[in-house]
Parts: C-alpha cells; structure tokens; sequence
C-alpha cells in the first residue's frame, strides 16, 4: 500500500474535476499491466505530470518521476519525493540517479522521464536526452512513448496562467510500445523515438478540438503566437546565462 501516493491521486483528481478539466486517454492498452517500462512524456506544461499520472492510474500503475534534485530544498518535496517514491536527478552528476532507475525498472517499476528535460516554449518536442533510450535498454525495458496535448492551457512558459475552472480538455495518449537493443547507438534509437513521438504528437494535435488562431497555447505552425522552436531556443539561451551570471554572482558574494 503507498497512502501517500494514493492521497496525491485523490488530490490531483479533485483538482482537475473541480477546474472542469476535460481528460480524454488514447492507448491505455499500450500501459503493460505489469513489469518495468519507461513512460516517455513531452513537456509544454509546469502540470502535464497531472493528467499523464491519473491516465497510468487508470491502467493500475503508477509512475515513479525522475525530477531535478532542486525541489529536494523544501521539506515538503523531500517528503513527496521519498513517499512517491520518485528519483531526484542532480543535472551535474546523474549517475546515481541513472542506476537507480534501472534498479526501478529491473524490479517492475514505471518510470516516467521527460527526454527534453525543460518545457518547451514552442510547444514543439524539443532536443532529446538519450537516458530514456539508455535505461530502457539496459533494464531490458519498453519504452512507451506519451504525448499530453492541453495542459500548457493550465500553466507553461510565456503564456497566461489558466488554473481556474476554464473546462480545459487534455488528451493524453500512449504509444505502442517500443524496444531498443544494448547494441543499438542511443543517439540512433533517441532519434527514433523522437520521430515517433513526434508523428503522435501531431496525430494527437490533428484530434484535439479547433484553436482560435493566434492563441498563446499553439505552436507557431498550427497559427498560434508561441515562438518558433529557433527563437524558443534564443530565448532559452538567454535564460541559462542570465541563471549562471545568478548563480556567480552568489557564489562571489558567499566568498566576500
């Protein structure tokens, strides 16, 4: 039994029936009922964990996250993270997080990763990680591709925050499962889930209800305002050395 975990599904439902959030799930079959996989999700939301954790639910499983270890600086995630069982990743030194999710996974675990580590400003899947891919192999694991498509309406990056009831409908849907052999080059078999994910996600974005044009939340090639993926990636730039010249500048006052 895990209370914890079973209380944050509680809540995460209430939260969502109380929004008037609208979930629809593609693929549920495609969720082994049993044994270790690796759950590869898109992220254009700070809350499409939400909707992808109540959809494995759904199926009877439950996903164990891999989440920066930055969150492990409040007390109220150190205990979120140890009752749900997730894995914090440190972004300098991943090894320790990497074997324990291969542990996860030899031992029958879901484990949930998001391979372009950042949500995505132009709602386009973003450069992959190859951990995913890697894990899978190694543990002899299928990684099942998802695709969350309506969340970033919630709350994401350079749009306006919807958190209220807005009746919001969020598809998720799961991918046939996909294998890849210790001998495959994980650039390769990272390049072929991306494709593969990338033909779910506009198979996904072509079933999701009609978008005003010009909406913040739609991505710059179906006639929405986000930036392209080549100016996200200018904005993002920017953002990673103004958290560096932070992060310096800290460590320059710490030394004073």
């Amino acid at each position: 039994m895990e209370p914890v975990y079973r209380t944050l599904e509680g809540i995460a439902g209430s939260i969502m029936l109380a929004q008037g959030v609208r979930r629809r799930y593609f693929g549920l079959e495609n969720v082994p009922a049993a044994g270790g996989g690796v759950v590869v999700i898109n992220h254009t939301s700070y809350v499409d964990f939400i909707p992808a954790g109540l959809g494995l639910h759904r199926r009877g499983r439950r996903g164990r996250y891999l989440i920066k270890s930055e969150v492990m600086d409040l007390g109220i995630m150190r205990f979120l993270v140890k009752h749900a069982r997730a894995v914090p990743v440190d972004r300098s030194a991943g090894g320790d997080a990497y074997r324990s999710a291969v542990d996860a996974l030899r031992g029958g675990e879901l484990i949930v990763v998001y391979p372009e580590s950042t949500v995505s400003r132009s709602f386009e899947l973003k450069e992959f990680k190859s951990g995913a891919v890697r894990m899978a192999a190694e543990a002899g694991v299928p990684v099942i591709p998802t695709i969350v498509w309506g969340a970033q309406r919630q709350w994401t990056k350079g749009a306006k925050r919807r958190i209220g009831f807005h009746r919001i409908p969020i598809d998720v849907e799961f991918g046939a499962p996909m294998t890849f052999s210790a001998d495959e080059d994980p650039a390769v078999g990272t390049a072929r889930l991306r494709e593969t994910m990338t033909v779910l996600l506009h198979r996904v974005q072509d079933r999701y209800p009609e978008a005003p044009a010009g909406a913040d939340w739609l991505p710059e090639r179906l006639g929405g305002c986000a930036p392209t993926p080549a100016e996200a990636l200018v904005i993002e730039d920017a953002e990673a050395a103004e958290k560096a010249r932070r992060r310096a500048a800290k460590r320059g006052s710490r030394s004073e």
